[in-house]
């Protein structure tokens, strides 16, 4: 058997020899790198060093200390990825590192961490510049096993390899064929130059933005399939560096099922495993939230050691909306939880080690990857780990890259250039042919800048050289056709500036985002280039005529326009309303309907704020409140209490809301709390200190329930908290809880309270039902009227804690606000019942819960819309100037 080596450049011409091998049925074979040529010279198991080998052994070398210019970057994050680099640079341009040390006190110390880097890699595992020499030596041995030596499709050979090369000249018959380069006077052996065809000419395209050339390059993909002009394997579209585009044609090739092959790999992130490396990080970087730990949990239950047994209800009884950023946290809330399982089930044992090691952090990456990961998972943990700290994860993860599992022998093929260089096809497409891509710009070493060491002689092929000879390699094999893709703006909107590589006198065709193309590239596509076939699909029929009513100056199906009585309207009417409920119903029906008819809800933006919103922080507050007052009653008696006894109820009630809000709820981090509660604690006390007179007996109870489901409160209540509470005048159930209410001995005058966090707006004396928006205080009054016997006097007060002093607001006739109340509320009962949930003013404020669902400009669609809603609304709308 003949022996005959190949030396390819990259992976995509690598396998693709490797096809091409197999198909002919060549015998004898060798395809090879120059590294791994090399290497099998050099025997002995002698491998080149990869970056799995050459991180740890830098890290060693850094740890090892002695170094003062590195010395204050030796723990910074990417240091040990820069002195690969660097190194890397040091030995393809064949430097002694030792013979320059003299030069600076820069390149003396990096001669140290190389000689002290060579000492730390495994056995067998060799430097470029040491594999290079254990070759020459064995250069005797190269006829038995190597054979004839082809370099086919190589841009350009570093200097470190030159040497080997020569050596090998005068031993085996060395050829280099199709060379991308005219700089090859040094070559020992025979250049030759394989006929091709005729490269075809050259298109320009410029399209809006990157997303748009990927669009376009899948249009003409599936065009040359379909025509049957070119096969799949002979279809290449590239670009210098191919990150800007990867997420594109990772969804679009998908959606539109094309064989395009990623000859880089795929982003790891994209992956199950990939996922499941990214919710370990997320927990370790950034604590233990609940969001994180149960995403976590969703990957690692089952699949990991530690949580090989973890039920699927384990969260059963934890509230959703605690944080959990604290294992003591964690460890009092699961507690709670346990204690309210009705099945028994406890999973402390099998999640609090966890926890406990997730608390500490970074530090604890590699255990924490061998306990929660998969197998696969696993894996590409310890590759991130490798590569950066693990404070780096997040980073790391986003670097890594998969196999597609697809053969590209039977695929197009999205690549770098570099990868196209060396293994051309006919027909291609090259994206991204702006100035500051092709080619891309030489940027300076960080380690060794200009100064230290002359560009020229650390890099000896830069690359924008690399870039401009894998163009001049692509298109002159570029047989079949060659197209430039250029974007004019990027994905931020920057107008980019064309490629200097372009030819002079290109044709340029610029290509709409919304054309209609004559072949599309999947569903989706085609049915966007024929309208009319589209306007048959059910979907987007219904979108188009949603897209049309919305800029009508009518009132349609689209703004909440329903049929009369509908069931699920009227079963949201007959539920028990509460304040917020009937203010969405009084202020915007149209969110009325979405939240109680439909069940939708807004989903917290962050799971840990940095301030509470308005209602959690009102909330806060009344907790406070609820909490000192029921430690006050009924001895010594929030009526007889001291002022120093209600401060001291108020501090326990801090510290034990401290303590319990974020095992329900989010709370703001460690110090923002703290300064969160003191200020709440702050309004409380207002609030508390209000009145310093009360009569004798004067009972007094907070946060006081009525219209409830569930368990029933008796004890040292005024009445039951089931008790049906109606609004007078219609059959609307009511239920709330009463923030304050003072009751005489004599039962025969009651006081309810509305407390509110905010500072007292103007005309505060004037409020009586707020527009409908300030409800409270009328729906107090109706349940104490209904629940108390003997018809006791109703004081209903409105109290702003914001200001200084605050100051309680008297509403001046309880009797006329209730029947006021109960006109508004049947209006909106009869305007929902008879079609008409359309939107109110609370559409238009920024904080609406529900603006997603709305128009994506709302303010110009309301306004279009105001003379059609009010006519609509009729007789309804007067509850919007009530005072």
């Amino acid at each position: 058997m003949k022996r005959r080596s190949l030396i390819v450049e990259g992976p995509l011409a690598f396998r693709m020899s490797r096809i091409a091998a197999a198909q002919h049925a060549e015998s004898g074979l060798q395809i090879f790198t120059l590294p791994l040529l090399a290497a099998r010279l050099a025997g002995g198991f002698s491998r080149p060093a990869q970056s799995q080998d050459l991180d740890p052994a830098i890290r060693a070398a850094l740890e090892a200390g002695g170094l003062t210019e590195l010395e204050g970057i030796c723990q910074l994050p990417g240091t040990t990825r820069a002195i690969a680099r660097t190194l890397s640079k040091v030995w393809q341009a064949d430097l002694d590192l030792a013979e320059l040390a003299g030069r600076s006190a820069r390149l003396a110390e990096l001669a140290e961490v190389e000689r002290r880097v060579r000492a730390n890699l495994p056995a067998g595992v060799l430097t470029p510049r040491d594999l290079r020499d254990a070759a020459v030596r064995h250069t005797a041995h190269a006829a038995a096993t190597l054979g004839s030596i082809d370099i086919d499709q190589l841009g350009e050979i570093a200097s470190v390899w030159r040497p080997l090369l020569a050596t090998l000249a005068n031993t085996v018959p060395l050829v280099w064929r199709n060379l991308g380069t005219s700089n090859a006077s040094w070559f020992p052996g025979q250049i030759v130059a394989r006929a091709r065809d005729a490269p075809a000419n050259i298109s320009l395209v410029s399209c809006a933005n990157p997303r748009a050339e990927a669009v376009e390059a899948l249009r003409w993909m599936r065009e040359l399939i379909a025509s049957g002009r070119a096969r799949p394997d002979e279809i290449a579209i590239c670009a210098t560096a191919t990150e800007e585009w990867d997420e594109h044609f990772l969804v679009l090739a998908a959606d539109a099922e094309l064989p395009l092959h990623f000859s880089h790999g795929l982003p790891v992130l994209a992956s199950r495993e990939g996922q499941a490396c990214a919710a370990l990080a997320d927990v370790l970087l950034n604590g233990l939230g609940q969001d994180r730990i149960r995403r976590l949990f969703g990957h690692a239950a089952g699949r990991s050691r530690a949580l090989a047994d973890l039920p699927a209800n384990w969260s059963l009884g934890l509230q959703s909306g605690a944080a959990l950023f604290e294992i003591d946290q964690w460890r009092r809330a699961l507690d709670d939880a346990v204690g309210r399982r009705a099945d028994g089930g406890d999973p402390r044992p099998i999640v609090m080690p966890v926890f406990q090691l997730l608390a500490k952090g970074p530090e604890v990456a590699a255990q924490a990857g061998a306990m929660l990961l998969g197998k696969a998972a696993r894996a590409l943990w310890t590759e991130a780990l490798r590569r950066a700290p693990a404070e780096g994860l997040e980073f790391s993860l986003q670097d890594l890259r998969l196999p597609d599992g697809r053969d590209p022998g039977t695929s197009a093929v999205w690549c770098p250039a570099s990868h196209l260089a060396g293994a051309p096809r006919p027909w291609v497409r090259l994206l991204g042919m702006t100035a500051r891509s092709w080619p891309r710009r030489t940027a300076e070493d960080p380690l060794i800048p200009a100064h230290i060491l002359p560009h020229a002689v650390l890099d000896p092929d830069p690359v924008t050289e690399q870039d401009r000879r894998a163009f001049a390699v692509i298109t002159s094999q570029a047989a079949g056709s060659c197209v430039l893709s250029q974007s004019r703006r990027n994905a931020q909107g920057g107008q980019l500036s064309p490629s200097p590589l372009i030819p002079h006198g290109a044709s340029l065709q610029f290509l709409k985002r919304a054309r209609i193309p004559q072949h599309a590239f999947s569903e989706t596509d085609r049915l966007m280039a024929r309208p009319d076939e589209a306007a048959a699909s059910p979907a987007l029929a219904a979108a188009n005529l949603c897209w049309g009513n919305w800029r009508r100056p009518l009132v349609t199906a689209h703004d909440g326009q329903i049929r009369s009585d509908h069931p699920q309207i009227v079963r949201a009417i007959g539920d028990i309303q509460s304040a917020t409920s009937l203010r969405l119903m009084l202020r915007d029906p149209l969110a009325f309907v979405w939240r109680y008819a439909l069940g939708w809800r807004a989903v917290p933006e962050d799971d840990q704020p940095l301030t509470l919103d308005a209602r959690a922080y009102g909330d806060l507050v009344h907790e406070l409140l609820r909490r000192t007052v029921d430690a006050l009653e009924p001895v010594p008696g929030y009526a007889r209490a001291s002022r120093q006894e209600i401060e001291s109820a108020l501090e326990t009630a801090t510290e034990t809301v401290r303590a319990h809000w974020p095992l329900e709820r989010s709370a703001p981090p460690a110090l923002l709390w703290k300064h969160t509660l003191a200020a709440a604690a702050e309004l409380a006390l207002k609030a508390l200190t209000l009145d310093e007179t009360f009569q004798p007996g004067t009972r007094s109870w907070t946060e006081l329930a009525f219209g409830q489901t569930g368990e029933v409160m008796t004890d040292d209540l005024p009445w039951r908290s089931d008790a049906n509470v109606t609004i007078p005048g219609t059959e609307v159930r009511i239920r709330g809880s009463i923030d304050r209410l003072d009751l005489t001995d004599d039962r025969r005058g009651v006081c309810v309270s509305d407390y509110k966090t905010g500072a007292e707006p103007r005309r505060a004396d004037e409020i009586v039902l707020g527009r409908g928006a300030e409800l409270q205080r009328v729906i107090y009054s109706i349940a104490v009227s209904q629940l108390l016997p003997d018809n006791p006097r109703i004081i209903a007060r409105l109290v702003f804690l914001g200001n200084e002093e605050p100051k309680p607001y008297r509403l001046p006739d309880v009797d006329r606000a209730i029947a006021e109340l109960g006109g508004h509320v049947s209006a909106a009962i009869t305007l929902l019942r008879a079609g008409q949930a359309l939107p109110g003013p609370d559409a238009q404020e920024e904080h609406n819960d529900f603006r997603l669902a709305l128009p994506s400009s709302p303010a110009t669609y309301l306004q279009l819309k105001n003379a059609a809603f009010m006519r609509a609304f009729g007789e309804f709308a007067r509850v919007w100037g009530s005072r």
